[in-house]
């Protein structure tokens, strides 16, 4: 997403579909950024092979492995990995400024596909309430991979109240992770202390007064964990 070159292609067609080829042929011929285990970074690159990955050792559509090993285990009947851009309904409008000219413009039928194992998901309140939970326990790995899941890297020097680790954050306590497509965005997370939940969507991915964390997750999170506050 910081490739100039995607970003131009994208908005010149924000409904047309990307394979996870495409989008890892955008950076496949770059100098790396920065050497693995200096500090963090988050990139949906990393992901997207990852994604990559799994399809080659499985044998099996991304989507597939994604239903038979979390989805249907969770119970989560409302959480799709889609491979259109089909949208179930209901769903809200979503507005996004991402645009060639920065005008403001619904993005419902944005094709989801540049996300590709980095976050091309849907899903609703009620299966978030179930997802976020099973992953900052850690109910379908094993006792040894969650705990190196949850040894998070600081992300700011000196700060040790947040860190980001391997697919996960921790933020003030709060153990989850966020998401952002244009038109939406949403963070999901657990407070293991309160056995709290807190899932919150938003239908615009354009910053200001409606800011996800600022406007929303800081007060929140305020008052009802003060000495847990997300951000």
């Amino acid at each position: 997403t910081t490739s100039e070159q995607f970003v131009m292609e994208y908005l010149s067609d924000p409904r047309r579909t990307f394979t996870p080829e495409e989008l890892v042929g955008y950076v496949k011929d770059l100098p790396l950024q920065l050497r693995p285990g200096t500090t963090v970074d988050y990139s949906n690159t990393n992901t997207v092979l990852l994604g990559m990955v799994i399809e080659k050792v499985s044998g099996s559509k991304l989507s597939e492995v994604i239903d038979t090993k979390i989805t249907t285990p969770l119970g989560m009947e409302h959480t799709s990995f889609p491979t259109t851009s089909a949208f179930p309904t209901p769903h809200a409008q979503g507005y996004t400024n991402q645009t060639l000219d920065e005008s403001v413009t619904a993005a419902t039928d944005w094709n989801p596909s540049w996300g590709g194992a980095a976050g091309a998901m849907i899903s609703s309140l009620d299966d978030m309430r179930i997802w976020v939970p099973a992953l900052a326990k850690g109910d379908l790995l094993t006792d040894a991979t969650q705990k190196q899941r949850l040894q998070t890297v600081s992300l700011s020097e000196g700060d040790d109240s947040s860190g980001y680790g391997l697919g996960l954050f921790n933020s003030g306590g709060w153990i989850g992770h966020n998401g952002s497509l244009p038109g939406y965005k949403t963070v999901s997370v657990y407070l293991p202390e309160k056995d709290t939940t807190l899932v919150v969507f938003i239908n615009t991915d354009i910053d200001g007064e409606t800011d996800l964390t600022s406007a929303l997750m800081v007060p929140i999170t305020k008052l009802i964990s003060p000495g847990n506050v997300y951000g």
